[in-house]
């Protein structure tokens, strides 16, 4: 099973290392990963976008065209990439920045409100993993054990005392998706 998985927004919400987080975390698992970023030259608050591809296969090519699966946690990167995302695919919006409906019958669209559930977890940086944690849940392209597990190695070690917290975001993530699907 191929899963491409689209992610958009700006710089500084985590877009980047929410897909080296997934990239890893496929690794682990031993499955076939590619992860391509991209971003703008205004880094912080300029567009940025990845995409990862996670199977059991070899990949043929690490670009990520044609999505299965996209988060958007912009307006402007919904308006991109909200077309590309291929027949019977996902879009997770988050709707806490993102208050745009979509125009398609033939995707899953998921919003969630990413934003406002991490200033309940008491942590603004974690809305990225919220999204990735619904992501999880609805492909279960990889564990939610090891992105947690993941985490210890994207981060720097003076950041690993938000492991709890980005934890916890995955996981509430994952029970809105089940809620939900």
């Amino acid at each position: 099973m191929l899963e491409e998985i689209l992610m958009a927004g700006f710089g500084g919400q985590g877009i980047l290392s929410t897909g080296q987080l997934l990239a890893n975390a496929g690794m682990m698992e031993d499955k076939h990963v590619a992860w391509i970023p991209s971003y703008g030259p205004e880094m912080r608050g300029g567009t940025a976008n990845c995409g990862v591809s996670i199977s059991d296969q070899p990949i043929s090519s690490p670009l990520v065209t044609e999505p299965t699966t996209l988060i958007v946690m912009t307006r402007p990167a919904l308006e991109k990439f909200g077309k590309a995302v291929v027949p019977g695919g996902r879009i997770l919006i988050n709707s806490s920045l993102v208050d745009q409906d979509i125009d398609r019958d033939d995707v899953l669209v998921m919003k969630i409100p990413a934003n406002k559930i991490a200033e309940e977890i008491g942590n603004p940086r974690v809305a990225n993993n919220i999204i990735l944690g619904a992501v999880l849940e609805l492909t279960g392209i990889v564990k939610i054990e090891s992105v947690v597990e993941s985490l210890k190695k994207v981060l720097p070690p003076r950041r690993h005392n938000m492991i709890p917290a980005n934890q916890e975001a995955l996981e509430r993530g994952a029970a809105l998706a089940k809620e939900l699907k």
